[in-house]
C-alpha cells in the first residue's frame, strides 16, 4: 500500500490555537502546498489521508454491496436542477419553427380538442430527443419546430400546435393524483411570481421500483435532454409540482398487441410453433403457449425475475419460480396497465411486445 503524503500548511497569521501560536514563536516556514489556515488542517489532511487508505483496503465484495443513489444532476447554479431550484429559463408561448408571426399571449385558451397522441407515441417522441441529445435553449428551435427548453420539450411530446410555456401547459391537461400517474402524463411546476426561478415539466415515464419512491423522467434540461431515475416528484421543490394528463391522449389499440401476437412465430391458441430468435440485447420470446397454467421453464423464472426487477416484486410472495402461476399473470397484468393498455392488450399474458418492453 502506498504511503499517504502530507503537506505542511502555513500558520494563520490571526488564528490564536496553541499549534499556530507556537509555530509563529518557532519561525516561518518554507512555502507550503496548496492547503492553506491553522496547523489544526493538518489533522484534516492526515485523517483523509488514511481513510482513503482505509477504503481502499474494502473488498469488491464489500463495495458491490454499497447502497448506490441514482445519479444526481447537477449543482445549484450551473444551470440543471440539483439540491436546489434548477435554472430553467424558458421561453414565451410562440408558434412552431420559432416567432415567425405574431405571438400568441400566454392567455391564448387552448384548443377544445387538443391533437389525438397515444402513451407509446408521446414516450417515443420523448426517447427522440433524448437519443439526439437535443441540447437546451430558450431561443432556439429544433428541426421539428419546438422550442428546445422544458416546455417545449412537452409540447412536442404531446404533439401540440404550438410551443407552450410553463405558465399555459396546464390548460392541454387534467389534474391528476401520484396514484394515477401513466407514462406520458406530466409533473408541472410553475412559478407565477418568477417564472424562470423554479419552473419546470418532466415526463412521467414509469416507476421504477415498487414502492413508487422514484420513476423513470423524460426532461429537457441543459446541457440537453436526458432520461434517468428520480426521486418523486422531483430533486428540489418537492411540494409543487403537480401531475397532469394530456387531454388528448387516446389508449393505444387495443388490438396492437394481438396483431403482433399473430404476426410472431410464436404460438397462438395453444398450437406449438418455434421461438423468436433474440435481437439487441432481448432474449427470444418463447410463445404464448409456454406462459399457460401449468407449464414450467426457465423461461417463466426469466420473466418473473425481469418483472421483480421493473418494480412489480410485490406479486411474489416468495419469489419468481420455474411454474407459471397466478402471481406471474398479475404482475405481467400490471406491467401491461403501466404501459396504458387496457382491454384485452391487458389480459396478463406476455405477447411478443410485452415481452420486448420487458427486456428492453
Amino acid at each position: 500500500m502506498t504511503a499517504p503524503a502530507f503537506e505542511e500548511v502555513d500558520p494563520g497569521r490571526d488564528c490564536g490555537c496553541p499549534s499556530c501560536a507556537h509555530a509563529r514563536r518557532a519561525g516561518p516556514r518554507p512555502p507550503s502546498g496548496r492547503f492553506a489556515g491553522h496547523l489544526a488542517a493538518r489533522g484534516v489532511v492526515i485523517v483523509a489521508a488514511a481513510a482513503s487508505a482505509a477504503l481502499g483496503a474494502l473488498t469488491p465484495a464489500a463495495a458491490v454491496t454499497a447502497p448506490q443513489a441514482p445519479p444526481r444532476p447537477g449543482a445549484p447554479g450551473d444551470g440543471s436542477p440539483g439540491d436546489g431550484e434548477p435554472a430553467t429559463p424558458q421561453g414565451v408561448k410562440s408558434p412552431l419553427h420559432g416567432p415567425a408571426g405574431p405571438l400568441p399571449t400566454p392567455a391564448t385558451p387552448a384548443p377544445a380538442t387538443p391533437p389525438p397522441a397515444t402513451r407509446t407515441q408521446i414516450i417515443d417522441r420523448a426517447k427522440v430527443w433524448v437519443a439526439a441529445k437535443v441540447p437546451y435553449s430558450m431561443d432556439d428551435y429544433w428541426s421539428d419546430g419546438y422550442r428546445q427548453d422544458c416546455s417545449g420539450y412537452v409540447s412536442m411530446a404531446w404533439g401540440l400546435g404550438s410551443n407552450e410555456w410553463t405558465g399555459s401547459l396546464d390548460q392541454f391537461g387534467v389534474k391528476i393524483t401520484k396514484e394515477e400517474l401513466l407514462p406520458g402524463d406530466i409533473l408541472l411546476f410553475h412559478n407565477p411570481d418568477d417564472p424562470e426561478r423554479g419552473s419546470h415539466v418532466v415526463i412521467f415515464g414509469g416507476w421504477t421500483d415498487y414502492t413508487h419512491t422514484y420513476y423513470t423522467v423524460y426532461e429537457q434540461t441543459p446541457p440537453n435532454a436526458r432520461t434517468q431515475a428520480t426521486p418523486y416528484p422531483y430533486w428540489s421543490n418537492t411540494s409543487k409540482y403537480v401531475p397532469y394528463r394530456y387531454k388528448g391522449v387516446v389508449a393505444d389499440t387495443a388490438g396492437a398487441q394481438a396483431a403482433d401476437d399473430a404476426k410472431a412465430p410464436g404460438p397462438l391458441a395453444g398450437r406449438a410453433g418455434p421461438s423468436r430468435p433474440a435481437s439487441h440485447g432481448v432474449p427470444g420470446y418463447p410463445g404464448r403457449a409456454r406462459f399457460r397454467p401449468g407449464e414450467t421453464g426457465a423461461h417463466v423464472t426469466e420473466l418473473g425475475e425481469r418483472l421483480v426487477r421493473k418494480g412489480f416484486a410485490r406479486f411474489y410472495p416468495t419469489g419468481p419460480g420455474p411454474r407459471w402461476g397466478d402471481a406471474d399473470r398479475r404482475a405481467v397484468e400490471a406491467f401491461q396497465r403501466a404501459q396504458g393498455w387496457r382491454g384485452g392488450a391487458a389480459d396478463g399474458y406476455p405477447g411478443p411486445e410485452t415481452w420486448r418492453r420487458l427486456f428492453s
